[in-house]
């Protein structure tokens, strides 16, 4: 929230931030793999959620010219 020019009442920013989480990706997987792969990102301190945007950005760099 954002006091306006002439100090009125705060205001929400009509500008996103850069990077912001905004969408959803909603996949269907296999619900052995699903929890082999939340167990995994629990032992090495990550969360589902951050390797898949990572993969998800590696992926689009690495295919980005083809």
């Amino acid at each position: 929230m954002t006091v306006d020019e002439t100090g009125g009442k705060a205001t929400k920013r009509s500008k996103k931030k850069a990077g912001k989480k905004d969408a959803q990706l909603l996949i269907r997987i296999n619900s052995e793999e699903r929890d082999e792969f939340i167990a995994l990102c629990e032992e090495q301190d990550t969360s589902a959620a951050r390797e898949i945007r990572k993969f998800i950005r590696k992926f689009i760099q690495d295919n980005k010219n083809d």
